[in-house]
């Protein structure tokens, strides 16, 4: 689903500061060639803070990068947060400006998720709450740098968190039949080809490498499931909940899988 036509939930790396190549640290692994340390620039990031092997990720080692989205945390901090002003230029900002970014991310997630309902007639019942709660967050955003770093996110999650289950549990009623209930499930290299998912609730599954060729997933809770190297390969997605481009990103498809609007089919698919 999309970001409820909201562009500054949407990444901007024109207007960033390069800050997922910065702040935050990877190791050496399939999904990065080298280790780098959190607060550490990428020695790939140029001095116009774009990425110099952004066309050749994933041929250079760097598939980790390809399946990264901040949720447009990263213009939020770059151009709000400090009003515009780069690490470079004022490098006495930097660690402030890296501390803040992994949070800001996690706080524009949740109001991704929450701008998605706000979109869905049939979540309609908590629609005043989650307006609350997406004021609420939005006007957390544009505190000082201080103030969101301090931010409890795990406690602001567990309040957001049932309303969007609610909500969800609101949109998969309509789906004739009960959805099955694989929430937090391990179903890491399960071979689900064809399998009937319409409105599951997979919030959490572990779902890495697994078949979800031909399934149907129409209607189903994706919400946190883990997409790593799945195989999407004409599965229908259509009006899946809470999914991400991310997690498509990380996942393996083809010209038969089917998108709601506002996703993207991934270049390497």
């Amino acid at each position: 689903m999309t970001s409820g036509g909201r562009k500054d939930l949407q990444a901007d790396c024109a207007n960033c500061f390069g800050l997922c190549c910065v702040a935050l640290p990877f190791a050496r692994s399939a999904d990065f060639a080298v280790d780098k340390a959190a607060g550490q620039a990428c020695s790939h990031l140029r001095s116009d803070f774009r990425c110099g092997i952004h066309e050749r990720l994933r041929d250079r080692g760097y598939p980790g990068c390809t399946v990264f989205d901040c949720f447009g945390a990263g213009q939020k901090v770059s151009q709000v947060t400090f009003g515009g002003t780069d690490w470079r230029r004022a490098p006495e900002s930097a660690r402030a400006m890296f501390e803040v970014f992994p949070v800001m991310r996690q706080l524009h997630e949740l109001l991704r998720y929450v701008a998605e309902v706000l979109d869905l007639a049939a979540a309609r019942p908590v629609h005043k709450e989650l307006r609350r709660a997406l004021a609420r967050i939005d006007g957390l955003t544009r505190g000082s740098a201080e103030a969101v770093t301090a931010l409890d996110v795990n406690a602001l999650r567990g309040e957001v968190n049932p309303l969007l289950l609610r909500a969800s549990e609101l949109v998969r009623a309509r789906v004739p039949g009960r959805g099955k209930d694989h929430r937090g499930a391990d179903l890491m290299g399960a071979k689900l080809s064809g399998a009937g998912l319409r409105g599951a609730s997979l919030r959490g599954a572990l779902l890495v490498a697994a078949d979800l060729s031909g399934a149907d997933l129409r209607d189903a809770d994706l919400i946190g499931a883990d997409l790593r190297d799945a195989d999407l390969r004409g599965a229908d997605l259509t009006g899946a909940l809470f999914l991400t481009q991310a997690q498509l990103d990380a996942a393996r498809g083809d010209a038969a899988t089917v998108l709601s609007p506002g996703l993207s089919r991934p270049a390497h698919w």
